[in-house]
């Protein structure tokens, strides 16, 4: 037995001529944020405060440890691609839903549908992986301060880091392919202002129960097992200061695990919000869905630069003279 969709009344009134939707349907149309239509141009101005904002503090983070050879170290590589996976997570939605707000302009070709949720989804991945890397880190450097640098050498990042990659594609390849292949001949709108996996499939005419369990499945398994590495992690951090350490070094301790720290509440807690709103929360209104997908996809990589070059004063002080650098040159 299927769970009640929350947005089948909105698929009933949008349903349009099966001679126009076909199982080669090449073009699908993105409806935006239902029931707040009207503040659509309105909601562009925090959008587009959020986007530049993401931009500019990411490649500024990026670029500072690119051309700081200090900074050269586990952490800031690992936070490097932290913000290049935001960077590209924002660009992947932002522009077009802009686009869409701005000028109605909801037509997207089926195949970039794809791609976008191939690319939102396993983003996602990915950045949990990065997650997950940055809590090896802070393991190795407080557990095991003098092995750090053998046990985390550049060859081992490089890995971690096309180990994150090589992932994230080959668990959201099997889904990308599935969508791909199912017929299409419901609708081709989607009521969303992004396509993500259950947006598509909603649209299709044929069972997409095999595909709905895969995408389940690999959610509930990658956010279940980092967040249970992570715990792993920081309990043994927690120990081993906690045996160790002096007042002055655990401070030192958990000012250096903070960032982390808020980091992993702003990209779980809202996905989690998501993952239930979407499963349980059916009596809610469409755009509580929405809004919470958006906030999910959006939100993090704008906080997430924010919350380390405030709370790690290694960037913070490389930024500030960058900036002092530039301030004197001109």
């Amino acid at each position: 037995m299927q769970l009640q969709d929350p947005w089948q009344h909105v698929y009933d009134s949008m349903l349009v001529p099966s001679s126009n939707v076909t199982g080669n349907t090449t073009t699908v149309f993105l409806v935006g944020i239902l029931g707040l239509e009207a503040a659509h141009i309105w909601i562009t101005v925090p959008l587009c405060f959020i986007y530049m904002v993401t931009v500019v503090t990411n490649c500024t983070n990026m670029y500072v440890i690119w051309i700081k050879a200090s900074l050269h170290e586990p952490m800031h590589l690992f936070l490097c691609m932290l913000a290049l996976t935001d960077l590209v997570g924002s660009t992947s939605v932002l522009p077009k839903m802009l686009y869409l707000f701005w000028f109605g302009s909801r037509e997207i070709d089926f195949n970039t549908c794809l791609t976008q949720m191939f690319f939102i989804h396993s983003l996602s991945i990915m950045e949990s992986a990065v997650l997950v890397a940055m809590a090896l880190d802070h393991y190795v450097a407080i557990c095991k301060p003098l092995r750090c640098a053998s046990i985390l050498t550049n060859s081992v990042i490089v890995k971690i880091g096309c180990l994150a990659v090589i992932s994230s594609v080959v668990l959201m390849a099997p889904l990308s392919i599935l969508a791909a292949r199912l017929p299409y001949c419901k609708t081709n709108i989607i009521p969303h202002t992004y396509c993500k996996h259950m947006g598509i499939v909603r649209l299709a005419c044929a069972n997409a129960l095999i595909g709905n369990i895969y995408g389940l499945v690999v959610a509930l398994l990658v956010m279940d097992l980092d967040l249970l590495f992570i715990a792993m992690s920081y309990a043994k951090i927690l120990l081993s200061v906690l045996k160790c350490a002096m007042p002055p070094g655990m401070a030192k301790a958990f000012s250096t695990c903070g960032s982390h720290v808020c980091v992993i509440v702003l990209v779980y807690i809202p996905a989690f919000f998501s993952f239930l709103t979407h499963r349980f929360g059916h009596n809610a209104a469409p755009y509580i869905h929405i809004l919470i997908g958006n906030f999910y996809i959006l939100v993090p990589p704008f906080c997430n630069p924010i919350v380390y070059g405030v709370k790690t004063k290694a960037i913070q002080g490389k930024v500030l003279h960058l900036f002092q650098r530039k301030k004197g040159l001109s």
